[in-house]
């Protein structure tokens, strides 16, 4: 199964925005930072949210994280499209169509966390993450 979730994008507030919408919806809130990742070689990046997620009872999911200071953060603006799933040639699928006639910003490959992960934009300005978790054994 492929899901398809919002996720916001903070400067240097993702912890306190996730927990407020915690606050507001319930739920597990989990998250990890960017030095846990060894993600940013900068010191003051190492306690920024790389990502969290929030899960409530009724199944909503929202995700988030800190801006890296190397890229630019617009208020607005801040929003990307997260495809999760194990269903590795049909997320691939729409990695290739999405990225098509747009930029990828980071190309499909192994991430830190184990799986495989991407991002690009699509050709109308639409930010996308994809994320490929091994397949269940």
């Amino acid at each position: 199964m492929t899901t398809l979730n919002p996720y916001l994008s903070f400067r240097d507030n993702a912890k306190e925005a996730m927990t407020f919408y915690q606050s507001v919806f319930g739920g597990e809130l989990t998250m990890s930072t960017f030095g846990e990742f060894h993600a940013s070689e900068d010191v003051a990046e190492q306690d920024k949210i790389m990502h969290a997620m929030l899960t409530t009872d009724n199944g909503m999911v929202l995700m988030g994280a800190d801006t890296p200071g190397g890229m630019d953060y617009i208020p607005g603006n801040n929003i990307s499209l997260s495809l999760s799933g194990s269903e590795e040639p049909e997320l691939r699928g729409y990695f290739a169509k999405l990225a098509d006639g747009g930029t990828v910003a980071m190309p499909l490959e192994k991430a830190p966390w184990g799986d495989t992960f991407g991002m690009c934009q699509d050709k109308f300005g639409v930010d996308w993450l994809v994320n490929i978790a091994p397949a269940a054994t």
